[in-house]
């Protein structure tokens, strides 16, 4: 039996410019953190004494016999992928829900890739299952979804995404002090606004859109720049930080119709008229987690502001997709 446990990630940067509609021919670049809330999958080989093949838990139970009558996409795709001949069980547990902008369907299919790897008693690096999930997907499933958010489930940690040339894709981890990632983690709040469609869904009018936004979306790229300036100066303000999310929000909000609506649009104002300096939508848009720049002395106020609303804390995490329990107990032919 085989345990992974792939993190969940906050984009603060650069969000839209990771879609290969995009980067592939003006390049792209992504600025992000994964975060202590995880996806666990658990694998196994299913005995075979069954009249069924496999058997997968997720908010549904599936019992299959074959991999075509798979009703979830990534579980049937990433088997068919990696050529898995025999049954499997698969079950999925997380800890926050999903459509909730933090990049929880590519941790899903990065932490499969992972534990079936495992099961296979197959090594693999941090790039091949990134870029296994990318390819999973965009190509198998034909999902609208950008390329980060596999790279931040795979790599863990604090990290600048590149798209796009002759490396396709670029890995920069960033270094900072101990002092400045706590100071910045103390001045962010995680706030849940509402479920959300699925991503792949609120995206189509953005990416119809894409060919006339040339202009948002460069400003939206420069701004991984700009925001790394902010945090590798050690003694500017970090609220410079939180000020750049308010603009990139801003931008975000007008790339298509679907990204915000009025009860979003309530809760961030809200915050902002609390003491919020910046914050923007996690993820595609219309609903989900807000990410919040708040001064920590001003945070109380923004929970009252939104008392209505589930905050959940979390701290920054390195690890990445990570295999927790792995127990070689054989199995039958």
């Amino acid at each position: 039996m085989i345990i992974s446990r792939t993190p969940f990630r906050i984009s603060f940067f650069g969000g839209c410019t990771d879609y290969p509609v995009w980067y592939e021919k003006n390049g792209g670049a992504t600025l992000s953190t994964t975060i202590d809330k995880y996806c666990y999958i658990t694998a196994r080989y299913y005995p075979p004494f069954f009249p069924i093949k496999h058997r997968i838990v997720w908010s549904k139970i599936e019992t299959v016999k074959n991999d075509d009558e798979i009703e979830h996409p990534s579980v049937r795709e990433t088997l068919k992928y990696l050529g898995i001949k025999k049954g499997v069980e698969i079950h999925h547990n997380s800890d926050l829900p999903a459509r909730s902008g933090l990049g929880s369907s590519s941790s899903f299919t990065v932490g499969l890739l992972h534990a079936l790897y495992k099961l296979l008693d197959q090594p693999v690096t941090k790039l091949k299952l990134a870029s296994d999930a990318i390819h999973v997907e965009q190509e198998r499933i034909k999902e609208n979804v950008g390329s980060q958010d596999q790279l931040a489930a795979a790599f863990g940690g604090f990290n600048k995404f590149t798209f796009g040339g002759p490396q396709k894709i670029g890995v920069e981890p960033i270094i900072l002090s101990d002092d400045r990632l706590e100071t910045l983690q103390k001045n962010l709040m995680l706030v849940f606004t509402g479920f959300a469609r699925t991503a792949s869904e609120v995206v189509v009018e953005q990416l119809q859109n894409t060919p006339y936004k040339d202009r948002e979306l460069r400003i939206m790229h420069a701004m991984v720049d700009d925001a790394l300036k902010i945090l590798r100066a050690p003694h500017q303000d970090l609220s410079d930080f939180g000020k750049l999310l308010h603009e990139t929000w801003m931008l975000k909000r007008s790339l298509s119709s679907k990204v915000t609506n009025a009860e979003i649009d309530n809760v961030y104002e809200s915050a902002r008229r609390a003491g919020a300096i910046g914050g923007k939508l996690l993820g595609a848009g219309s609903g989900g987690f807000m990410l919040l720049f708040v001064p920590p002395e001003r945070q109380s106020a923004v929970h009252a502001a939104l008392k209505d609303h589930l905050f959940v804390p979390f701290k920054f995490e390195t690890g990445g997709s990570q295999i927790i329990y792995h127990q070689n107990s054989g199995h039958l032919a």
